[in-house]
């Protein structure tokens, strides 16, 4: 059984349903053992002659048939009991750790890869389900038959019962040591099929790089090596399992053969004696079929153990995900009723990753007022996207260095900062979802005339049309069935749906020529007065007329101020113009 804080709550919530289901598991294996019993009473009573053996024999089969209702209508309500039970607690167990995923900080996501965590929503989700079900089932059943069994078995012959129990002792000691192996076995195997899981996402995801760069057979042979590994160590489980199985089947076959043997001669030699207390015929057949209803316990713990084995590993991988606690959240003291605006300022900002120790922004300065469009621009990988990550909360900054609307970002909650900003990032994620859906994925309703506003101001909306299905067109997996300047725009039209008071476009009219990128920026002018508008990009001319453009460069800020500021005054500005306007009297 599984037990600890992510578990043991569904004991308790659910424990009515486990305990009706376990009482009259309980009770069914209590009358099940007494059909033995009257099947060797027909056997003694057999010898006798005329209509008293009638009577007795119609006396035990009517007991008999009383009690075959009682244990089918029995299995029908535990299983509904444990088994329903179990799929609910799954249910629930998935959507805490789907919750619970979606509340995780970029520092796990780039420790853990998406498909060994779909490892934990799948294989061992069901470990854990086959725990609380199938589990409990095995346990109780196991230990309480085997007890109402060996109690009757006793009560029928001492001796035998000595015998067959010590057999049964080291047979569950055997099973007991292999199940120590088969959890660490079980482990190996779900690690492998998360490696698996994580190599096939991958290769997947990349299939046009792996084509670009016909890769496909140095894929298929890692994939090969990796499914092996998996392969193999799933073998080794099973032949675990198997090797259980053996032992339990060969013991269990001897101890059979025994029992005929030594009840025999117990028949014989107690009947040259003419004891009254005989063992008989009947007895025997009693006694032999009693030890057959042990075969199903027997069974069950080494099911039991297969499962407890398999549970209690998943459950710890389960344990490990939900007991991450995630360092970008909110403090206890937050203030959630603030109204925000969106006004900006960075004070003296320095920043590294948890992941390094190197500055990833060192000593930013500068305020973004309520309504203005500012510029980003700066070489790739001087820190643009890092302040991005900064004001959505993406990772944590030291008190007093950034704020919103004059309050310290670290004071708000992450939701209301994420709420009032409108965000467009580079890699433009779509879902495998319609258009229309895409679009209006911030909104509550897919309304139709809300969405086709916002493509046309970002200069979607006639490709859109083009398409078969239009705004009702399903789009493939990360929206590859979609060209990559469809994709921006279509990133920048759910984002312009939003209607934030800060929209921050990420380069986000790189794939775009630049007609349709004047269009859109000469929309968002139109749509944006009295509206914060950060653009970062690498074109000067995305950012040329905006109110303000800040230079970053090496991690620092490098220059603000209006373009012909920056022109005049800022050397780094002017050599990227320059080369910008080089670049494109080359295009000419």
């Amino acid at each position: 059984m599984i037990f600890g804080k992510h578990f043991f709550k569904y004991y308790i919530k659910y424990g009515i349903f486990f305990l009706i289901g376990i009482g009259i598991l309980i009770y069914i294996d209590f009358i099940q053992v007494k059909i033995p019993i009257h099947i060797g009473q027909i056997v003694d009573v057999l010898k006798i002659e005329g209509d008293t053996m009638k009577t007795d024999v119609n006396i035990i089969l009517l007991e008999i048939v009383k009690i075959v209702p009682q244990i089918v209508l029995g299995r029908c309500l535990w299983r509904f009991c444990i088994f329903s039970t179990s799929r609910q607690i799954e249910y629930e167990l998935r959507n805490v750790m789907f919750i619970h995923a979606t509340f995780l900080d970029q520092e796990f996501y780039h420790k853990n890869k998406v498909g060994g965590l779909m490892t934990h929503f799948i294989n061992d989700l069901a470990a854990v389900r086959e725990s609380f079900g199938p589990g409990i089932l095995t346990l109780v059943d196991g230990v309480f038959l085997t007890v109402f069994a060996l109690r009757s078995m006793y009560v029928l012959n001492l001796t035998l019962s000595y015998f067959v129990t010590g057999l049964l002792v080291v047979l569950v000691i055997l099973i007991f040591l292999q199940g120590i192996v088969m959890k660490r076995k079980f482990k190996a195997r779900q690690d492998s099929f998360e490696n698996l899981s994580d190599f096939v996402n991958e290769s997947f995801s990349g299939i046009q790089v792996v084509k670009a760069y016909v890769k496909e057979e140095s894929e298929l042979n890692t994939f090969n090596e990796k499914s092996k590994d998996f392969k193999d160590k799933h073998i080794t489980f099973v032949k675990n399992s198997v090797k259980v199985q053996i032992i339990v089947s060969i013991v269990t076959n001897i101890i059979s053969l025994l029992i005929l043997g030594l009840g025999a001669f117990l028949i014989i030699i107690i009947a040259k004696n003419e004891d009254d207390d005989a063992f008989t015929g009947g007895q025997l057949t009693a006694y032999l079929a009693l030890f057959f209803e042990l075969l199903w316990p027997l069974t069950a713990i080494t099911r039991f153990m297969n499962i407890n084995s398999q549970g209690q590993a998943s459950a710890k991988r389960i344990n490990t995900f939900l007991n991450y606690e995630p360092s970008v959240k909110d403090s206890p003291l937050v203030n959630k009723d603030i109204q925000l605006e969106g006004n900006i300022k960075f004070k003296n900002l320095s920043f590294h990753f948890p992941s390094s120790t190197a500055l990833a922004l060192e000593n930013i300065s500068f305020e973004i007022k309520e309504g203005e469009m500012v510029g980003i621009i700066g070489k790739t990988g001087s820190g643009k996207s890092s302040l991005v990550d900064l004001l959505l909360r993406i990772y944590n900054v030291d008190k007093n260095m950034l704020f919103i609307d004059d309050h310290d970002i670290m004071d708000l909650s992450i939701s209301s900062v994420r709420e009032l900003v409108g965000y467009v990032p580079q890699d433009n994620f779509l879902f495998s979802d319609t258009i229309l859906s895409n679009i209006a994925f911030s909104s509550p309703n897919d309304d139709l005339d809300e969405a086709i506003n916002a493509a046309k101001l970002s200069d979607v909306h006639d490709n859109i049309m083009e398409f078969g299905e239009q705004y009702n067109t399903m789009l493939g997996e990360r929206g590859v069935t979609v060209s990559g300047g469809q994709k921006q725009r279509i990133a920048i039209a759910r984002a312009i749906l939003k209607d934030p008071k800060i929209l921050v476009l990420d380069d986000s009219v790189s794939a775009v020529d630049t007609a349709t990128e004047a269009d859109i920026i000469n929309n968002l002018f139109k749509i944006r007065k009295n509206k914060t508008t950060i653009i970062i990009a690498h074109r000067i001319s995305t950012i040329k007329r905006l109110d303000k453009i800040i230079l970053i460069d090496d991690h620092k800020v490098c220059g603000i101020g209006t373009y012909d500021d920056l022109l005049k005054n800022n050397d780094l500005f002017k050599d990227i113009v320059r080369r910008q306007e080089l670049e494109g009297i080359i295009n000419l």
